[in-house]
């Protein structure tokens, strides 16, 4: 029962960086509509998180309301398999939404980072050259055709 408890409380403080961020954002006046994803923000705080150390990771940790990247893999685990499930599957709700790491080539992933980036939030790990400016059109018809059903 300590894991449902843990995800229920590990969804609350999710909740209360979503409320923080929606707050800051619409605190500014603005002249249009305002859209934001505040799972994808939680998503990409996390994997950075996962990739830092010492001072920033203590800081991103504590802005996500949680002590260790632990416990937002275990959230991102549920998340994954209850939510986002199967994309072949046509059974219940289905969730998507781009999720991946970007590094130049000169430079390569740590393996463990790698691990939960694939393991943890089924993301893809791309190194590409930024020196020639990967192209926009490459981009979008290799990320997005791979989620397109056959």
């Amino acid at each position: 029962m300590a894991d449902a408890t843990d995800f229920q409380q590990s969804i609350r403080d999710q909740t209360h960086v979503s409320t923080a961020l929606a707050a800051h954002l619409l605190s500014k006046k603005h002249d249009s509509n305002v859209v934001f994803s505040p799972v994808s923000i939680h998503a990409v705080l996390s994997l950075l998180a996962q990739g830092t150390t010492g001072r920033t990771r203590d800081q991103l940790l504590a802005f996500l309301k949680t002590n260790t990247t632990h416990n937002l893999h275990s959230l991102y685990s549920q998340y994954v398999s209850s939510i986002f499930g199967d994309s072949c599957s046509s059974d219940g709700p289905r969730l998507s939404f781009a999720n991946g790491v970007w590094i130049d080539k000169t430079l390569s992933f740590k393996p463990s980072f790698k691990q939960v980036v694939d393991d943890v939030y089924k993301a893809l790990c791309k190194q590409v050259d930024f020196q020639r400016k990967v192209s926009l059109t490459f981009f979008f018809f290799y990320f997005f055709g791979s989620c397109i059903r056959k």
